[in-house]
């Protein structure tokens, strides 16, 4: 997984993590939307918009670039991209753009003298996370420092946020799965050595990772009650089946009538690809390409 997708799911779980990189506490953090916008007519993409409620236009509208690769056209393509937006959707909230490096050495703002000006407002931050060294307090604190973790240490780290997940969230279970399974990705990533099971085994999740959850349990014991009811391997195919699809529909939304049936005919060994695969959608559009590639094989 590229780092800078790996940050922005975790943006899109925990909005508070840009507050906590950028030291601006904020009880606003919950109401933002992470979100990526298309500028028309340009072929431009934002990746990571952190947009407020548009009842707030005191809020900040936030810019976020995740770069961890040097790149010498970097600040003339995002202030293009941020003044398009501006201009294309007019919004009333004031901006502020956030670019998060691994170092220094990765900032090409030697290379950038036309907007020095806007790199020393208080439009803008840079965060080298190497130099990140606020306290690790909350939960999001604590997942940075996961990010930030020697290898050797990142499992033990990993342990410590499972910990406090279970005890902050677990009313909010699609919280806890989401972060239930990032907390899971970033060892993977930063030990490539290693194969997921082995990260899992670990972490102790073979057996916990969702199934420890409430949400799970209920939907799981719900599919297999329906399966034994039904009978041995036709009753274990249709049992997991409509626990796919309530795991689908409680994760992405309203699946319509012709995808479920499509889904319910599934075999195990696709209803179980499935069931891996669905932990890192976040809508319908994830699930439709997922079926696009793996759906008739």
């Amino acid at each position: 997984m590229k780092t800078d997708s790996l940050f922005y799911r975790l943006f899109q779980t925990l909005p508070q993590l840009l507050f906590d990189l950028i030291a601006h506490p904020s009880d606003h953090a919950p109401r933002y939307q992470f979100s990526s916008v298309d500028i028309k007519l340009t072929g431009f993409r934002i990746d990571g918009v952190f947009l407020p409620p548009a009842t707030h236009a005191d809020w900040p509208l936030f810019f976020v670039e995740v770069q961890f690769q040097p790149d010498p056209d970097l600040y003339s393509r995002l202030f293009a991209e941020i003044f398009l937006y501006l201009r294309q959707q007019r919004p009333v909230h004031p901006w502020r753009a956030v670019v998060i490096y691994p170092t220094r050495k990765v900032d090409p703002e030697d290379t950038h003298p036309h907007y020095r000006v806007l790199l020393e407002s208080a439009h803008f931050t840079r965060v080298y996370l190497d130099e990140w060294t606020q306290p690790r307090r909350t939960l999001s604190q604590q997942v940075i420092g996961m990010l930030l973790a020697d290898p050797r240490q990142v499992v033990a780290e990993a342990r410590t946020v499972l910990v406090r997940v279970r005890r902050e969230v677990s009313e909010d279970a699609r919280l806890v799965t989401a972060l239930v399974n990032l907390v899971e990705t970033i060892p993977v990533y930063k030990l490539p050595e290693l194969r997921r099971e082995d990260i899992q085994t670990m972490l102790e999740l073979r057996d916990t990772d969702l199934k420890q959850t409430r949400f799970y349990q209920e939907v799981f014991t719900e599919g297999v009650e329906e399966g034994v009811q039904r009978g041995e391997q036709k009753g274990r195919q249709e049992g997991e089946a409509s626990l796919i699809l309530r795991l689908l529909q409680r994760r992405c939304g309203e699946v319509a009538p012709a995808v479920q049936e499509r889904i319910a005919k599934f075999d195990l060994a696709r209803l179980d690809a499935l069931g891996e695969a669905l932990l890192e959608f976040h809508g319908v559009a994830d699930l439709e390409l997922w079926l696009a590639a793996h759906g008739d094989q």
